[in-house]
């Protein structure tokens, strides 16, 4: 967002002044300027003459940025009664939404909050072409969506080390699947790995065959019946679909 103001007066001094009024500005805060037109007198003091015009440039900051277009898209959707708090540092901000329709922020499976976050991070990261980290949250939702699938993933790696069978979930951003590869590969004997592409790319969870090779694990249930559960299994590195940047990864 850039915002371009033009001031007029009797002097450069002046019309540099008027373009800072107008912005809401003091007399002493520092901008970047140019003058654009010198002044002239009039012609035997009674034709022609022009004033001097000034014209401030401001480049919005990526978070000031981004705060504008997320408030224009919910106000777009209808969503009058939200408020949106905003936590900013020099490379991140993060927007908090808040009010009693908050459920259409969210959407399904926090399908809409993730939209919205994603097209904010777009906006945002064309401001000046370097990386700022974008968060779009309501209360703890996304705490809350982060505990669910850290134990979606473990009970489905235990199902997978006692069954021997594998499990397909349904498709996820980049963020969320890293967040059931943690959550598995915490379980010995289970493993898992993402298949599909794009928007249709999931995580599958089954039987590390390594783990099934050294045990001599035979698939069926009786062989598992005096075997105690998995114990985790901390020192297991998990796969990183995020490259370690938050949801849906860098916004080029």
């Amino acid at each position: 967002m850039v915002k371009e103001v033009i001031g007029t007066g009797d002097t450069p001094e002046l019309a540099l002044l008027d373009a800072k009024n107008q912005l809401g500005l003091s007399e002493t805060d520092e901008v970047d300027f140019e003058v654009i037109q010198m002044p002239e007198k009039k012609v035997l003091g009674l034709f022609g003459g022009k004033q001097a015009k000034v014209k401030i440039t401001i480049k919005g900051s990526p978070a000031d940025v981004a705060e504008e277009f997320l408030k224009n898209v919910i106000a777009a959707m209808g969503l009058t009664e939200l408020t949106v708090n905003v936590e900013k540092t020099d490379t991140s901000a993060t927007f908090d939404i808040e009010g009693e329709e908050v459920g259409f922020i969210i959407g399904r499976r926090g399908e809409t909050l993730d939209s919205l976050q994603y097209l904010t991070s777009l906006v945002a990261n064309h401001v000046d072409n370097s990386y700022f980290k974008i968060t779009v949250n309501t209360g703890n939702y996304r705490e809350k969506r982060e505990k669910t699938l850290e134990i979606l993933g473990r009970k489905l790696a235990y199902k997978a080390v006692k069954t021997g069978k594998k499990t397909s979930l349904e498709p996820m951003n980049p963020f969320e699947r890293r967040i059931i590869h943690t959550s598995v590969q915490k379980v010995k004997g289970a493993t898992s790995w993402s298949e599909g592409e794009n928007m249709s790319r999931h995580v599958v969870i089954g039987p590390d065959p390594k783990e099934r090779r050294n045990r001599g694990y035979s698939g069926r249930r009786g062989s598992q019946r005096n075997n105690p559960r998995p114990a985790a299994n901390p020192d297991r590195k998990p796969i990183d679909e995020s490259n370690g940047a938050g949801l849906y990864g860098r916004i080029d």
